[in-house]
C-alpha cells in the first residue's frame, strides 16, 4: 500500500513539474487581474513563442537544362488561311467512237484442182458390162491416188445414173492406205469390200473398176489387192486376187 502512495506521489510531482510553466502563466495572469483597477481594457494575451528547430537551409540544384532546339537558318513563312482560287477545267471534247472501217470479206483462195479418170460401170443394150471413163476434177494433195480413189468410191452424179452409169463396188468400202512399190500399187480396202451382191459379174467388175482407175496413174501398172491389210487368195468365187493384177488379167 506504500508503495502504491509512493509511485502517486511520484506521478503527482511529474505532472506537476511537466506542467509548471502553465501553472506559473495562469497564476501570473490571475494576480494581474487581482491587480487591475476594474474597467481597464484587457491585453490580449500574445501567444507564446513556438521554439523553431533550425534547419539547415535545402540544397537547391539547378535544373537540368534542355538543349536548346536548333533553329532553322530557313524563315518560316507564315501560312494563311487565304483560299486558294479554284481554277476551272476547260471542258474537254467529246470524244466520238471511232468508227472502223469495214474489212472487205477474205475472198477464198481457189483450190487447186486436178482432172482425174475414175472407171464406173455400164451396162449396154445386149447386157455386156462395160468400163465406163469420167473426168472428174480432184484437189491437188500428197495424196492424189487416195483421194482419186475416195472420189471413185463417191460413185456417180444423177445425170451419170440417168444415163445408166453404175458403181458395182460394196457401199460402204472403206480406202485404208495405198502405197507404191516399184510400179505395183498396194491398196489395203475395209472388209466390205469382199460382198458383193451381183455376183461372179459383179466381182469383175468392181476389179475392174479398181484396175483401171489406178493405172492411169503413169507410174502404175499393176495393183496388189488387200483387205484389212492382209493379202487374200481369192475374191467371191474363185476370182484370183493373191498376186498382183493388171488390165490384162482381163
Amino acid at each position: 500500500m506504500v508503495i502504491f502512495w509512493l509511485v502517486f506521489v511520484i506521478v503527482i510531482i511529474g505532472v506537476f513539474m511537466a506542467n509548471a510553466p502553465t501553472i506559473q502563466k495562469n497564476f501570473n495572469l490571475f494576480k494581474s487581474r487581482l491587480t487591475t483597477s476594474p474597467g481597464a481594457e484587457e491585453l490580449p494575451e500574445e501567444p507564446d513563442e513556438v521554439a523553431v528547430q533550425e534547419q539547415p537551409p535545402a540544397r537547391i540544384e539547378p535544373a537540368p537544362q534542355k538543349p536548346a532546339a536548333e533553329t532553322s537558318t530557313t524563315p518560316q513563312t507564315t501560312r494563311q488561311d487565304t483560299p486558294e482560287p479554284i481554277q476551272e477545267k476547260p471542258a474537254q471534247p467529246v470524244q466520238q467512237p471511232k468508227q472502223e472501217t469495214p474489212k472487205p470479206p477474205a475472198v477464198p483462195q481457189p483450190v487447186q484442182t486436178r482432172d482425174r479418170n475414175v472407171y464406173f460401170t455400164q451396162i449396154d443394150k445386149d447386157g455386156q458390162i462395160l468400163q465406163s471413163r469420167v473426168t472428174r476434177k480432184v484437189p491437188v494433195s500428197d495424196s492424189p491416188m487416195i483421194d482419186t480413189l475416195n472420189v471413185l468410191l463417191t460413185g456417180p452424179s444423177s445425170d451419170e445414173l440417168n444415163k445408166g452409169i453404175l458403181n458395182l463396188i460394196p457401199q460402204n468400202t472403206r480406202i485404208l492406205s495405198a502405197t507404191v512399190r516399184g510400179s505395183t500399187a498396194y491398196i489395203s480396202f475395209s472388209e466390205d469390200f469382199l460382198f458383193n451382191t451381183f455376183g461372179v459379174e459383179g466381182y469383175v467388175a468392181q476389179l475392174r473398176q479398181i484396175v483401171w482407175t489406178v493405172t492411169e496413174f503413169p507410174n502404175v501398172s499393176d495393183i496388189q489387192i488387200l483387205v484389212e491389210g492382209r493379202r487374200l487368195d481369192y475374191l467371191g468365187e474363185g476370182i484370183w486376187i493373191g498376186s498382183p493384177i493388171g488390165r490384162q488379167s482381163f
